[in-house]
């Protein structure tokens, strides 16, 4: 029969079988989720000793084990008691890698707890875990460096967690995310509102849109600190994206059409843009961009490079808007006082928000 597929009620004649062997067990199993340890990290820190198989080392050599539960290779493991084993002598000059491994052992028919040895090197490499489905399938729990000369051995936790499943929903997703634990995922997988489909996480620090999937969300720039803007012909186009936790990706173009210079509101102050988000201001930013003016209005350049700065502070809606002085090299940067007419200011990049009011 070329065609085999498990479990069903019965055996069929199309290949479906009603009992499994272990090895369909496993590659069963180990398509239900990776190697884990059963145990779900909600605090914001553990004391040592608090997580499920802690270690303390006795003797130089003989690491305690305490009980824990894991998922290994397909096949579910317990340690309801604490135990012991012992780490192989190095009388060597050099030191030595072994790691404490959970290996499901096909053979025997059981999941146990074994030292795996390394090779004693000037720079020693800890052995990979084995990982052959219907044989020997390993989990590191520590990586162990043992000296040269029986130096007292000293574990590294290597272990990885269970996690809360991923959920998703149509509406209201980050009331829904109140009630997940600490850890989870959330995809809003509808775009009511006119909202763009997208993943958030629920973390120790609050909630986060982590990123947008598809297409950009749109926003309409204004100038800020700017005099006699005309009512019309004037060009507003922005997008902008959450690209990670508290990061935003975004664009804006402002375009005068009209033939009116438009001005700042007085002395030094610069012309700014608005962002799509309220920009962190613990270090401030910088952000680039250029000033086109085709039609060389206003005694400016045809063509200006602009640095947009979010000041330092409790945060910044705005970039204020700073280019090379025309008058000398010398002189550096001028803050932008006016906007040409029949030109256009474009900036664009990345920067940290200011979603955790910091």
């Amino acid at each position: 029969m070329t065609e085999i597929s498990y479990p069903f009620a019965e055996t069929s004649e199309g290949g479906g079988t009603d009992l499994v062997t272990q090895l369909q067990w496993q590659n069963m199993g180990r398509m239900w989720g990776g190697d884990r340890i059963d145990f779900r990290l909600l605090s914001e820190t553990y004391p040592a000793g608090s997580l499920p198989f802690a270690v303390s080392v006795t003797n130089g050599r003989t690491i305690h084990v305490q009980p824990g539960a894991a998922w290994v290779g397909g096949f579910y493991y317990q340690l309801t008691a604490s135990t012991t084993v012992d780490v192989e002598p190095n009388p060597t000059d050099r030191g030595r890698r072994d790691t404490l491994v959970l290996r499901a052992d096909m053979g025997r028919g059981s999941v146990n707890l074994a030292v795996v040895k390394g090779q004693p090197a000037a720079s020693p490499i800890a052995p990979q875990p084995q990982r052959r489905p219907g044989d020997i399938w390993e989990m590191v729990l520590y990586e162990i460096t043992v000296p040269e000369r029986d130096g007292t051995v000293q574990p590294s936790l290597r272990m990885s967690f269970d996690m809360p499943p991923a959920v998703s929903t149509v509406w209201n997703t980050r009331a829904t995310a109140a009630f997940l634990p600490v850890g989870t995922l959330s995809y809003d997988l509808d775009n009511n509102g006119g909202d763009t489909q997208y993943e958030a996480f629920n973390g120790r620090d609050g909630y986060a849109i982590t990123r947008h999937f598809g297409k950009s969300r749109t926003y309409g720039p204004r100038l800020v600190n700017a005099a006699n803007v005309p009512g019309s012909g004037m060009n507003y186009r922005g997008r902008w994206r959450w690209i990670a936790p508290n990061v935003v990706y975004f664009s804006a173009s402002i375009e005068n059409t009209s033939t009116r210079n438009i001005t700042n509101t007085g002395g030094s102050t610069a012309i700014g843009i608005t962002l799509p988000h309220q920009a962190n201001g613990v270090t401030g930013q910088v952000i680039t961009g250029k000033l086109r003016n085709p039609e060389v209005n206003g005694q400016l350049p045809n063509l200006i490079g602009l640095w947009g700065y979010c000041w330092r502070g409790s945060g910044s809606t705005h970039l204020g808007l700073y280019m090379q002085s025309k008058n000398a090299l010398a002189d550096g940067l001028d803050t932008v006082r006016s906007l040409p007419g029949k030109s256009e200011i474009i900036v664009s990049g990345t920067y940290e928000t200011n979603i955790f009011n910091e």
